[in-house]
């Protein structure tokens, strides 16, 4: 009669790594060697895996014996358990070698061992047997997590969202109201596929609306590179994602571009994180990241939660961009919005262009702002503080023409897909994240420019204050 396999999913908080775990094998000549494991991963109900990074004495004992014991320990409330484990086999690829992979290469990230921390492989054990060596100390039992109730909780307020920025914002909302969750942020992928670009954030001093990280770069770039959550939860060392990514600007010689480098946000001691891949099927559509000053604040229940709501974000997101926003009907005429404070300008060649300030008598006495437009990398620059650069920039110089040169000021998403003097990629979801970030990053730094949505598919441009257009070398 076969015995009933061991089921370790109640152990699931002992493969935290906040409390090192110990394997004991043992060479054929009864010789025990005992190491301490960078990592232990929950594989399923019955299984866990290893890092393999060295051909060391425990490498060269279960190739040759693989019968070993795995003393794990529950941070929560300091139960030990002895795993009696049996080793199958070293997985090199797939989705369980890219999870440990990704999750070694973030913390290696973060400590400086980038060149040291190198899985050559997860080594597979089953697990035959569990004893209990200390039980749970009294009163520290760890209460019951409702994760389905708060799942299904958050899924209908991501599905009361009508557009992309309502589902940012929801999606925010829903982690701090429901999860109790304080700092988060939702990036995009660039349609380069090379970087992510900060779209909403909550709960920082500085919302970081634009900043960028380099894809495989800290634990939200090699969640985006390897598709798969990563979750640290006992950060030891400190870490500034803004900081880290000015030092990798300048090691690589970009010294110019640090002008328009926005600060990313981020805790000054983040001592837990997990950076969760937004994805819709096979694509690829940002991260979903969160961090606290608590050690051990996310768990493997948040990780599967985290991961869901992920899921129907991206699906959400995708189906949002591409659906049309009109129907059959022609275009109505553009508006002219009698709240426009730059009237209709003679078009000119020149490279710097103003509204004739007497036709504005609500602005005849305001100082004209200077925007600054460089079409090398399409930053903008109001006055002497920077805006936005990349596609939402050479957005904004056309919108703010239009203003300057028709006196228009209501647009439509289709009208900037369709412009052939932008040469938008054919992504659409990238232009709806593009229109958001410039209406955030609009919010922020300034006050003479609104952007505000209209309807489906359209917004308007509000300008209170006269724009003197400079196309810069």
């Amino acid at each position: 009669m076969s015995q009933s396999p061991v089921c370790i999913a109640h152990l699931r908080n002992c493969f935290e790594g906040a409390v090192p775990s110990a394997l004991s094998t043992c060479s054929l000549d009864g010789i025990p060697n005992i190491a301490y494991l960078s990592q232990v991963q929950y594989v399923d109900r019955n299984h866990v895996a290893t890092t393999f990074q060295f051909f060391n004495k425990t490498r060269q004992n279960i190739l040759a014996n693989p019968y070993a014991l795995l003393k794990v320990v529950d941070p929560f409330n300091g139960s030990g358990y002895k795993l009696h484990v049996r080793y199958l086999r070293t997985e090199t690829s797939g989705p369980l070698f890219e999870s440990m992979k990704a999750k070694l290469a973030g913390i290696a990230s973060h400590t400086g061992m980038a060149e040291v921390f190198k899985l050559l492989g997860s080594d597979i054990y089953e697990v035959e047997k569990v004893d209990t060596i200390v039980g749970p100390y009294p009163g520290t039992q760890v209460a019951w997590q409702d994760t389905l109730p708060r799942l299904r909780h958050m899924s209908a307020l991501l599905d009361a969202s009508r557009d992309l920025d309502e589902l940012l914002d929801n999606t925010l909302t829903a982690l701090q109201t429901v999860c109790g969750i304080g700092h988060m942020m939702i990036l995009k992928l660039d349609e380069c596929g090379e970087r992510l670009f900060t779209v909403a954030s909550r709960g920082y001093e500085q919302s970081g609306v634009g900043s960028e990280i380099p894809i495989g770069h800290g634990v939200i770039g090699v969640a985006a590179r390897e598709r798969t959550p990563i979750r640290i939860s006992h950060m030891t060392s400190e870490y500034i994602y803004g900081k880290a990514v000015r030092d990798s600007t300048q090691a690589l010689g970009l010294h110019h571009q640090l002008e328009t480098a926005i600060p990313m946000p981020g805790l000054p001691e983040c001592r837990s994180q997990m950076a969760v891949p937004i994805t819709a099927g096979p694509a690829l559509y940002g991260v979903l990241y969160v961090e606290s000053h608590e050690d051990l604040r996310f768990t493997y229940d948040d990780e599967d939660m985290l991961q869901i709501l992920a899921q129907q974000f991206g699906w959400m997101a995708q189906s949002m961009a591409c659906a049309d926003p009109f129907d059959a009907a022609a275009e109505p005429a553009p508006i002219v919005s009698p709240s426009t404070s730059i009237p209709p300008a003679t078009p000119s060649h020149a490279a710097v262009t103003e509204a004739p300030l007497a036709a504005v008598a609500s602005t005849a006495n305001q100082k004209p702002v200077l925007v600054r437009y460089f079409k090398s990398d399409h930053s903008v620059f109001l006055d002497e503080d920077y805006l936005i650069k990349g596609v939402a920039g050479a957005i904004f110089w056309k919108l703010a023409r239009t203003v300057q040169q028709e006196g228009r000021d209501q647009f439509t998403n289709r009208e900037l897909r369709l412009a052939p003097d932008l040469s938008l990629p054919d992504i659409a979801d990238n232009l709806e994240a593009r229109l958001v970030l410039l209406q955030r990053r609009l919010a922020e730094r300034t006050t003479c420019v609104r952007m505000h949505k209209t309807g489906r598919g359209r917004f308007q441009l509000q300008v209170s204050q006269p724009l003197k257009l400079q196309l810069a070398d």
